[in-house]
């Protein structure tokens, strides 16, 4: 998918159908003089569902749709026939969809099961007929309810991926070529900074058939949380990560220094994202020699406050421990 077509943020109204009116009819037939009211009731009017769709993943399918309105109830008619109910609207969403009230950017719900239904906007309820209003002293009553108005509102979606792990690095730190190596995904790689502009997700295949999904996000720069690059953008999509794998490429200058402002950018963002597991990943780890490396661990050891690892993912080295610590830390 390109990523004109990763689309995470959608605004639309939505408008349920109104209540058909109830019938004021009364009884005719022929040697029946007076049958009295035989009016029926409205038909209810058509909700607009938010319905949850595993086969998504993105909302672009929904990027040109601005308006969604549910079908009006019928009105009701004689012999108590009560009339058809509005045609509901649904809207399939991906898994990981937050609901907001775009005037009050209140969340009104989240989608996270597929086939899970949540009603949105309800349709109008359908009017009385008069066949409910006669009594013993109005035995013909010539008047029924209207139905009930429909409902609108102007709602704002907003996809945050769901992901086991979720990579987190400055821009040519080497996640995506990671992704590429530890799953089937075909992420854009280059060789220039931000190469990544939309997530890309990736299945990891573990032992004994098991898997995991792992999340690659475009790249973290100083200032991404109050706006700068692409990064705050998307740093929605970590929030739902239950491991961050920190990814710093062993030709940083200051190792210890890179993890700090990204873990500091995360912190301004969401101060939850700190409680979740944290992992760093030293990459293109195949730059260095035997003594370098053994100088380099020396000196994190004294620095890093969290666990690390030594990797190359253009050399495969240290990715089958990466799966391995990565599957103990989800499964814990």
């Amino acid at each position: 998918m390109t990523e004109g077509n990763f689309v995470d943020y959608v605004k639309m109204y939505v408008a349920s159908g109104k209540g058909g009116q109830g019938s004021a009819h009364l009884h005719r037939e022929k040697y029946i003089t007076k049958g009295g009211p035989d009016g029926g009731d409205g038909g209810r009017g058509g909700h607009v569902i938010i319905r949850g769709n595993s086969n998504l993943w993105t909302l672009f399918h929904l990027k040109f749709k601005k308006h969604v309105r549910a079908g009006h109830g019928g009105n009701g008619s004689k012999s108590r026939s009560t009339g058809a109910d509005g045609e509901d609207a649904y809207i399939d969403v991906p898994l990981g969809t937050v609901i907001r009230d775009t005037e009050t950017n209140e969340i009104l719900f989240e989608i996270t099961e597929h086939g899970e239904e949540k009603i949105i906007v309800e349709g109008g309820k359908g009017g009385l007929g008069n066949w409910h209003f006669k009594s013993s002293t109005n035995q013909t009553p010539r008047y029924a309810q209207p139905g009930l108005p429909m409902q609108e509102q102007h709602i704002t979606m907003e996809l945050k991926v769901l992901a086991d792990v979720g990579l987190v690095g400055f821009p040519n730190a080497g996640k995506s070529t990671l992704l590429s190596v530890i799953t089937s995904a075909k992420p854009k790689i280059a060789d220039y900074e931000f190469t990544t502009l939309k997530p890309n997700l990736g299945i990891v295949e573990y032992r004994d058939f098991q898997t995991f999904v792992m999340a690659d996000i475009p790249g973290i720069i100083e200032g991404a949380a109050e706006g700068k690059g692409l990064g705050h953008y998307f740093l929605r999509h970590i929030e739902r990560n239950s491991v961050l794998l920190f990814l710093i490429p062993a030709d940083a200058n200051n190792i210890t220094k890179q993890y700090e402002i990204l873990l500091d950018e995360l912190r301004r963002y969401n101060p939850e994202m700190l409680d979740k597991e944290r992992l760093i990943a030293i990459s293109k780890c195949d730059m260095l020699d035997g003594e370098l490396q053994a100088e380099l661990k020396k000196q994190l050891d004294n620095e890093l406050p969290i666990p690390y690892m030594f990797i190359s993912s253009v050399a495969q080295q240290g990715i089958t421990e990466l799966k391995d610590r990565l599957w103990k830390m989800l499964n814990t």
